[in-house]
């Protein structure tokens, strides 16, 4: 597969995710957004947030996960879930 064929795959996995038969789970969730952001925007950035801040907190420590995963396995990652969810 080149990089071409997967990166229209993920754009098409993108938007798929916003059309799924159903909500995820809130680990599932997780998982799409550091999948996706470490594919976007490589290792986390930026300090994490605060106690206060649960949900940011939890999606800076999900993507803080992947750091030094490769850009087309973060990729491949994200489209394979999005297509299991897609096929429920």
């Amino acid at each position: 597969m080149t990089q071409e064929d997967l990166q229209a795959r993920f754009d098409q996995a993108a938007k798929d995710a916003l059309n799924l038969p159903s909500r995820p789970d809130n680990d599932t969730l997780l998982k799409l957004y550091a999948y996706y952001k470490q594919a976007i925007a490589g290792d986390v950035q930026g300090k994490r947030p605060g106690f206060t801040d649960f949900a940011g907190r939890a999606k800076y420590d999900a993507w803080k996960k992947l750091k030094g995963m490769p850009k087309e396995v973060a990729m491949q990652r994200y489209i394979n879930i999005v297509e299991k969810l897609s096929a429920r």
